[in-house]
């Protein structure tokens, strides 16, 4: 029905899908990718005022359809009832270096694509001018993270890595001082960060590869027992917060 049709319209162009009213409000603002097509009900949802306002001149074609439907395009029920065709997220095709990108986040191996976009939104909150993701065993920047991001991916540069070991291996070449979150290092308060700096999150289970924690400066924030430890995202945020009021 209505994906098949959107398709030939794009003129062979590949798409991604988005949804909900953030996601589709900050690609609006963010104006790097074009969209193609709005699927929607009738009546419209109570979020459609927020998103109007941003909408181009000539809006683009919006097809309503029934909720069932939305459910199935974003195969969740947590669209709002928005769902759009966009064009591909175009990400950095060259590795970033300290003089125009002094701040940056590298993310080892987040395989929790809710966990990717909560972190990408603490970075975007913090200040990080680009992000390092890695091809091998990471996450892909789907609309559900799309969403977990409450659409401010949409924002950032992003750069993906063939590998943790390659990323770092160029990030130390260019200049950058690594700081490695674990959970035995040096307390995350009480260190000196310095610019440019890379702040590296690992895996939510295993933490940074084994191959690159003695890259950097291994930091650990306070907790109340060494048996326990903060979710990847929430130490992210706490870490970006951290780094970006002492640097």
């Amino acid at each position: 029905m209505a994906i098949k049709k959107k398709a030939k319209k794009t003129k062979k162009e590949t798409y991604e899908i988005i949804y909900g009213a953030h996601s589709l409000i900050e690609l609006l603002k963010a104006k790097k990718r074009q969209l193609y097509s709005i699927y929607t009900t009738k009546p419209l949802p109570k979020a459609w005022r927020r998103i109007e306002k941003y909408l181009p001149r000539r809006i683009p074609n919006i097809q309503y359809v029934k909720r069932a439907i939305l459910d199935r395009m974003a195969q969740t029920t947590e669209h709002m009832g928005i769902v759009a065709l966009v064009s591909p997220f175009k990400f950095c095709t060259k590795p970033f270096t300290p003089k125009t990108k002094p701040f940056l986040l590298m993310l080892d191996s987040i395989q929790n694509v809710r966990n990717l976009g909560a972190i990408l939104r603490s970075a975007y909150c913090t200040g990080v001018n680009g992000v390092v993701l890695c091809k091998k065993g990471s996450a892909p920047l789907t609309a559900a993270a799309h969403k977990a991001s409450a659409g401010l991916a949409e924002h950032l540069d992003i750069y993906i890595a063939p590998s943790p070991q390659d990323a770092v291996q160029t990030l130390k070449k260019s200049g950058y001082h690594l700081y490695m979150s674990v959970l035995d290092g040096k307390d995350a308060t009480t260190v000196d960060y310095k610019k440019p700096l890379c702040l590296v999150i690992g895996n939510e289970e295993t933490g940074i590869s084994k191959k690159i924690q003695s890259q950097g400066k291994q930091i650990t924030l306070p907790q109340r027992s060494p048996e326990i430890s903060y979710n990847a995202s929430v130490a992210a945020g706490i870490l970006l917060f951290l780094i970006w009021q002492k640097s």
